[in-house]
């Protein structure tokens, strides 16, 4: 008897149903021709090592939400352990594919993992469709537009997307016919593992307050669009990087993961700000999504753009290398209570306020530290929910005034810039306990109390809680000036690579 032939669709940043084409392409494929409909996804056996546990945790949930709404579509999710480079051309013999559909990723591991598969799919004789579907925008048009020069200024991006009109969002809900359902359909060697199945002890974890998921992620959208006013309002600048509760929507995690479509939250902030006086970017809700869209098309149109040599658009600065020094940083022990507040939260959570993520990005490279803005990336690529490559590369690049952002002497305080949103430290008081009895007027600068205060408070500096690990007011003016000088050799070193006119 002939096997039935398959179409695959590869799930990778597009954990959803709903605004999926490439998924709706393989069901209608699949339809038409009576092939067996086979959604994948591809878990690397040793994901524990390269994925932070929060992260981890919340792919786990994204996934097994996934499945549960493919499952009302009448298919289901298969995950398939291993590399896809190395099981996909096993699965094309095995299951006959035909077609094979997935979104576009700019990412550089999907970018090299295509490059391959269309080259194995070519010779036998596999149609792949790939569709736009994790920015409202094709970023490589934007690209073209600008005569394939990456947009380096935000303002420059969005007078480049200013008249492009954003598609309408999909939805699939036709079940898939029965004739669709492979003969392995209930085979339990594809289930989604839970997180005991990859050797992680969830009790050991800090209660989760974000779970992963569509279900989630959508709830959260319209829960968030139904604030018509607070969302008309919203300017990022004037919320608060340390509230106990977050200040903005947190759907960055949803949308990183293609969980919330991204061009779904654009349309359904147009219709809560339509005909209502609200904020522009880039301050306002869509302008933070607007940002996400210009980071996407500065790492498409960049070359080793998460790194700083060979990347065209980064300033080469002489970092220093510090070990000890980012140990303390990534594990919240610099003595500074609101930059160790804040990587424990991110630690704990695997999310912090935007305005956090700059304080700390600054603390680290240009501000205090002196140490490499990739070296900062890669901790956030462990810590972050919401890990994207283009945007983390380019914020780090923005805050250590690498690329995108020259104003180097705009240097975040770790003392007073908390105290502007939260005077009483309650934000400290919780993510660095050992401080919490601590006066009010210590709690930004714990080394300033006496010791007889110190011992009341039961947590002696330099004991209970470390000494600041350099002096703020002395050590940014010192970087500043290495900034100057570093920002001049670049300035000479292009001016020598110009053309003689």
């Amino acid at each position: 008897m002939t096997k039935v032939p398959s179409v695959i669709h590869w799930f990778r940043l597009d954990l959803r149903i709903h605004d999926n084409l490439a998924l709706r392409n393989a069901i209608n494929e699949a339809e038409n021709r009576k092939h067996h409909l086979r959604p994948v996804y591809f878990l690397d056996p040793d994901i524990k090592g390269k994925v932070g546990i929060n992260r981890l945790r919340f792919l786990v949930q994204s996934l097994q939400d996934l499945n549960e709404n493919l499952k009302k579509l009448n298919t289901r999710l298969y995950i398939i352990r291993g590399n896809a480079v190395e099981e996909l051309p096993k699965l094309f013999k095995k299951w006959q594919v035909k077609h094979l559909t997935s979104q576009v990723d700019i990412d550089p591991i999907y970018v090299k993992q295509d490059e391959i598969i269309d080259k194995i799919a070519e010779k036998s004789d596999i149609f792949i469709v790939r569709r736009v579907q994790h920015t409202v925008y094709d970023v490589h048009s934007v690209l073209k537009k600008n005569n394939s020069s990456v947009p380096l200024t935000y303002q420059k991006f969005l007078s480049l997307v200013q008249d492009v009109q954003v598609k309408e969002c999909i939805e699939i809900t036709k079940e898939v016919s029965d004739d669709c359902k492979p003969k392995d359909f209930d085979s339990k060697q594809y289930d989604v593992p839970n997180l005991n199945e990859l050797d992680i002890d969830e009790s050991a974890l800090q209660p989760l307050k974000y779970p992963g998921g569509e279900t989630e992620g959508v709830k959260r959208l319209h829960m968030y669009m139904a604030k018509r006013e607070w969302v008309c309002k919203f300017e990022k600048p004037n919320s608060s990087p340390n509230s106990i509760e977050p200040s903005t929507t947190v759907l960055s995690p949803y949308i990183s993961h293609g969980c919330l479509s991204a061009k779904l939250f654009y349309h359904k902030l147009q219709e809560a700000l339509s005909g209502r006086k609200h904020s522009e970017p880039p301050v306002s809700l869509l302008g933070q999504l607007m940002w996400r869209e210009f980071y996407y098309t500065a790492g498409a149109g960049t070359e080793n753009f998460d790194k700083m040599v060979g990347n065209p658009v980064c300033t080469q600065i002489p970092w220093a290398k510090n070990d000890e020094h980012l140990k303390a940083w990534a594990e919240g022990r610099t003595g500074y209570p609101f930059v160790d507040a804040i990587m424990r939260q991110l630690k704990q959570e695997g999310w912090i306020h935007h305005l956090a993520r700059h304080m700390v990005a600054c603390f680290l490279t240009r501000g205090d530290l002196w140490i490499s803005w990739e070296e900062g990336a890669k901790v956030f690529e462990d810590y972050l929910l919401d890990y994207d490559w283009s945007l983390n590369a380019g914020n780090w690049m923005w805050l250590s005034a690498s690329a995108f952002f020259y104003k180097f002497f705009r240097v975040y305080s770790p003392v007073a810039f908390g105290k502007k949103t939260d005077k009483e430290g309650l934000y400290i008081r919780k993510y660095v306990p050992e401080l919490k009895k601590y006066p009010t007027a210590f709690i930004y600068e714990p080394w300033k109390a006496p010791k007889n205060v110190q011992t009341t408070a039961g947590c002696i500096i330099g004991k209970d809680y470390p000494k600041r690990i350099v002096d703020h007011d002395t050590i940014h003016k010192e970087n500043c000036q290495k900034m100057s000088v570093a920002y001049k050799l670049n300035k000479e070193r292009k001016a020598l690579k110009r053309p003689l006119t």
